[in-house]
């Protein structure tokens, strides 16, 4: 098996390395990745492996045991996955728009997570969905926690500057009105508008520890992520959302996730959007 999984391959990398790698993982994060992450894995880990200039997986694990505290972080950035856009799943944003703006009309205060926000699309689109919805934003006490695990994209993130390939097909008013065209040396790239990143605290975070939180949300975003968890652990994620969100408070997942069966302290509004229930 080894020989086949190493073809034509810069570095050896066996299953003994693949198992090794994927449990410290799986320890750190929570996330489970079966065996079909096994090109995943190298690939993405052969770009660390190069970097460092070692021969092998072999020496990288060794690097790995005598560098543990800085260097999984560095494996943990390589291996989640990042995969996000700006208003993906527009439904949940006209959801946010339409029915909960209304509802949190009175209390002129927000309190919101984006869990997992990856390079930012995600918490930038709730911020210009909530800008929009609410012409009068500026009076309001907004601020929406954007966390993930990766260093590497949290940054990006906070920088609030994307190429402009990141921003085809968004509306040209939307466009016109919440980015900055970059010119010269920027030419190619936008920004944020500064407004919308002032709404914005990113901070990095695992899902396991400690949560930064000390008040209840309105509603939390957690898209795409307790797919990558066995069933005990999004169980007990779920429990926790419950806990931190105010009564009928909102959680929005990701097309491919359900609760069913899963816990019975939300109910199914329809399209992966869900309610705690008082």
């Amino acid at each position: 098996m080894t020989s086949a999984l190493n073809h034509e391959k810069e570095f050896e990398f066996t299953r003994e390395d693949f198992d090794y790698l994927r449990k410290i993982v799986t320890a750190t994060t929570g996330i489970i990745a079966d065996d079909d992450k096994y090109t995943m894995y190298y690939s993405r880990l052969a770009r660390r492996v190069r970097r460092l200039g070692l021969k092998n997986f072999a020496e990288y694990r060794r690097y790995l045991e005598n560098n543990r505290e800085s260097e999984i972080i560095e494996l943990v950035n390589s291996v989640t996955t990042n995969l996000t856009a700006f208003f993906r799943e527009k439904h949940h944003f006209d959801f946010l728009a339409e029915t909960i703006v209304p509802k949190l009309r009175g209390q002129r205060r927000i309190r919101c997570w984006s869990a997992g926000c990856s390079t930012g699309e995600e918490p930038y689109s709730i911020a210009m969905t909530l800008a929009e919805a609410i012409p009068d934003h500026a009076r309001w006490d907004i601020e929406i926690l954007a966390t993930d695990i990766d260093s590497n994209v949290l940054k990006k993130a906070a920088s609030g500057i994307y190429e402009m390939s990141r921003v085809d097909g968004m509306d040209p008013q939307r466009l016109k009105r919440w980015f900055k065209r970059g010119r010269g040396r920027n030419e190619g790239y936008v920004r944020v508008d500064p407004a919308l990143v002032e709404m914005i605290r990113f901070e990095q975070l695992n899902l396991l520890h400690r949560w930064p939180i000390d008040e209840k949300l309105d509603f939390i975003f957690c898209r795409n992520v307790v797919i990558y968890f066995d069933k005990p652990t999004k169980n007990k994620l779920v429990d926790r959302y419950a806990d931190q969100l105010v009564d009928a408070g909102w959680l929005f997942m990701g097309h491919s996730e359900s609760l069913f069966k899963s816990t019975e302290r939300f109910k199914l509004l329809g399209k992966t959007i869900y309610q705690k229930v008082e």
